[in-house]
């Protein structure tokens, strides 16, 4: 019979969840029971941890009870059939030859009286048929006990027994070929889940709380964490349920080293009582078990976490007392959850390390706009009394004329830098997101016009034809009018300046459904397509030396930018070097 020493263990709450395997084990132990002349049977499988487990017992509640789910290590199998007589699949070991130091106690024995006959049963007989696969691997087994006649099977009765044992064998093997697909559906499934959805959190307490359920119910688990290692090789562990993992600085020191060895070797760990990861040692594999027992953990599989080379952390998912033991198709499996989280990890640190220079970045323009405003303020009030001075001197009628056009020059250089600050103090303004914008109904025909009347003595030195294209009545943009004048005035006053002599500047102004369009071309020396990609930036000039040899100081569309974001409006710019350039800039319509 498949009797258990003392080392075999009960495992209630067995894993095999195919329904039509199971039954199928199940007819077949009660076909031995009610054809073949047995009072119990019982089918095992081996399992990938070396032992034998009860799936099916028929013939007797008792020994159902007793022995459905327990496991038996196999090397104490193996030790029996070494002294069996060969029955074709079935191997028959006599009491008389069992060994006594194999346990006091095995886990079943039938409470029966041998009859008085040479070939009586025995209670502590032993005949069972090793079911093995195609390639010699043994699979399960099909063992019997009490025979209902009392006596030992002859040559006609083991005829039928193995028939019995070669449909045993089948039925093992589709089962356990059934029960690899089912787990290996199981673990993908869950290993989809986790790359759909935990992959695509950019912060670690989203990426375990997304791949918890998954985990935990893909590999069957009783719990889960994940440790992270930062550049300097100690990181931070987060939970399935926010608890803390509290590990001490061996413990941490033990789990990141055994994550870095198992990466390099690309194989999750199964750590279980006996059986631990030998490369941290004995000692330290003591410490790993009493921390285990501590936590009532039974079996924890350990996966190291990384990407390319590089290790990251490891994913602990843990196994209480009386659950299964971990299958190779987990550990696999769970070494490419490792992967998945390790790109993971990979993509949230990304994303924190741009977050945070997005925020430096945020805090350096805030403080450059900061300075450049105090910087033309502190500098405007001198410029203001200089001004006032050269006034009053050019008013002097004691002046030489070398006097008065030094101090014309003086003026002009004066009122260039005042045009400076004033550009800067602009800036500041429409950058800064506390100084919020207060929108009306400007008529941009006004606007237009009162640009034109600042423009046309500029133009008509340079015999400059201004055409303007207006449809007739107000055409109304929401915004704030000063701003939206300094737009149109930069943008008229850029093509003006960049137009050689006889040349033309066209202003138009449009409606397109819920915008209006204010459009400016001119027939100027144009704009390079490298150059075009960077216009807006502050300060920055044009490569082109005909253009840098106009006077400037690079905020003109800077502001006409800037003053677009706070409107929810956008510019669009068509040119070619030689033969100019097309501004196109769209509002809001009030």
């Amino acid at each position: 019979m498949s009797r258990e020493t003392p080392e075999a263990t009960a495992s209630h709450a067995t894993r095999w969840s195919d329904a039509p395997s199971r039954d199928a084990l199940q007819l077949i132990a009660e076909g031995v029971t009610k054809v073949a002349g047995f009072g119990i049977a019982a089918i095992s499988v081996a399992r990938s941890d070396g032992k034998l487990e009860v799936m099916a017992v028929a013939g007797s509640d008792e020994a159902r009870e007793s022995l459905q789910g327990r496991r038996t290590p196999l090397d104490q199998l193996s030790r029996e059939i070494e002294k069996a007589d060969d029955w074709g699949l079935f191997r028959f070991v006599p009491h008389e030859r069992l060994d006594p130091s194999a346990g006091e106690q095995w886990g079943w024995v039938p409470d029966i009286e041998p009859i008085d006959d040479p070939d009586a049963w025995h209670p502590l007989d032993l005949l069972l048929a090793p079911l093995n696969d195609d390639e010699g691997q043994l699979r399960g087994t099909l063992a019997i006990d009490l025979p209902v006649d009392g006596r030992r099977p002859g040559e006609q009765q083991r005829a039928v027994l193995n028939t019995y044992a070669e449909q045993a064998r089948q039925a093992v093997i589709v089962a356990l070929e059934r029960e690899a697909l089912a787990d290996q559906v199981r673990i993908a499934e869950a290993a989809r889940r986790i790359v759909r959805r935990a992959t695509a959190q950019l912060s670690f307490e989203r990426m375990v709380a997304d791949s918890r359920d998954a985990l935990l119910e893909g590999f069957r688990a009783a719990g889960m964490w994940l440790q992270t290692f930062d550049q300097d090789g100690h990181g931070e562990i987060y939970t399935a349920d926010g608890r803390g993992i509290v590990l001490g600085p061996e413990l941490v020191a033990i789990a990141e080293t055994a994550a870095r060895l198992a990466w390099e070797e690309q194989t999750a760990v199964v750590v279980a009582p006996g059986r631990t990861f030998d490369a941290i040692g004995e000692e330290r594999g003591r410490l790993v078990a009493d921390f285990m027992a501590s936590i009532g953990v039974e079996t924890l599989l350990f996966t190291p976490v990384g990407a390319g080379p590089e290790c990251l952390g490891n994913l602990v998912l843990t196994r209480t007392v009386g659950a299964t033991e971990w299958t190779d198709a987990e550990a696999t499996m769970a070494l490419d959850i490792g992967h998945d989280l390790g790109r993971a990890i990979l993509n949230a640190r990304t994303f924190e390390r741009e977050h945070q220079l997005v925020e430096e970045l945020q805090e350096l323009d805030t403080y450059k706009g900061q300075l450049i405003a105090t910087v033309a303020h502190e500098l405007k009030n001198p410029l203001t009394s200089v001004m006032g001075h050269l006034e009053m001197l050019e008013s002097s009628p004691d002046l030489s004329g070398t006097t008065v056009t030094s101090l014309h020059a003086m003026e002009r250089g004066t009122r260039r830098m005042v045009r400076v600050i004033d550009d800067l103090l602009l800036l500041s303004k429409v950058g800064d997101a506390e100084n919020p914008l207060i929108a009306v109904p400007v008529d941009l025909h006004k606007v237009v016009d009162d640009v034109l009347d600042l423009v046309t003595v500029a133009a008509g030195q340079k015999g400059l034809e201004l055409r303007v294209e207006v449809p007739e009545g107000p055409v109304t943009a929401l915004g704030d009018a000063t701003e939206l004048d300094r737009v149109c005035a930069n943008l008229v006053s850029n093509a003006v300046k960049y137009t050689p002599e006889g040349g033309t500047v066209t202003i138009a102004l449009d409606r397109e459904g819920d915008e209006v369009v204010l459009t400016v071309s001119d027939e100027g020396i144009g704009i390079s397509e490298a150059d075009v990609a960077k216009l807006g930036t502050e300060f920055f000039r044009s490569s082109n030396p005909v253009a840098a040899a106009q006077p400037g100081t690079g905020l003109g569309l800077a502001i006409v930018r800037r003053v677009l974001a706070r409107h929810g409006g956008r510019m669009s710019i068509r040119s070619a070097l030689g033969e100019g350039s097309t501004f196109r800039v769209h509002l809001p319509a009030a």
